[in-house]
């Protein structure tokens, strides 16, 4: 079955069947590496997207309850990865193994999109079930407060931060 999605504000076309999990149309369809298979039963997290803005966990999630509707991977924060979480994320070296960055960064642009300047328990309530395996709990949530200074929206300043998830791993 054909279905049209629009995934970091591109129309796409996809002949997929209708219950394959997003994740694998994102990835294995698409060609969009950043977003990780990590459990595939929606509790750890590495797999967060956002659709129509929220935190979704991509793994359980049909492809058929999201056609039509706007989905944003982290190729699609900023074209060069510049976007406030990323650098903020750079800045603090929030990563060690990096597995769960681009769900734990997914989860957090949605947060800052409903509260642009979080408190430690909304950071605390949006980042619960995106699991870190490495234990860097502190440094996401001092990175989100920075991300949030920085204007957590987005930024036109280009960078290097790396963490765009463009390369396959």
């Amino acid at each position: 079955m054909t279905f049209k999605l629009f995934v970091n504000n591109k129309p796409a076309a996809v002949d997929v069947p209708a219950e394959m999990p997003l994740l694998w149309v994102i990835r294995d369809v698409l060609g969009l590496y950043g977003t990780k298979y990590g459990c595939g039963i929606a509790v750890c997290g590495a797999c967060t997207v956002r659709i129509e803005g929220n935190a979704v966990k991509s793994c359980a999630t049909p492809i058929a309850s999201v056609a039509g509707k706007k989905i944003t991977t982290i190729e699609g924060l900023t074209k060069n990865g510049n976007h406030p979480l990323q650098r903020a994320w750079m800045d603090l070296d929030v990563s060690q193994c990096g597995y769960c960055q681009s769900g734990q960064i997914m989860s957090a642009a949605a947060l800052l999109a409903r509260h642009p300047n979080p408190s430690d328990r909304q950071i605390d309530t949006a980042m619960d079930g995106t699991l870190c395996r490495c234990g860097t709990y502190l440094r996401i949530r001092q990175a989100i407060h920075r991300a949030a200074m920085l204007g957590g929206s987005g930024s036109k300043r280009a960078s290097s931060s790396g963490l765009n998830g463009s390369r396959k791993k």
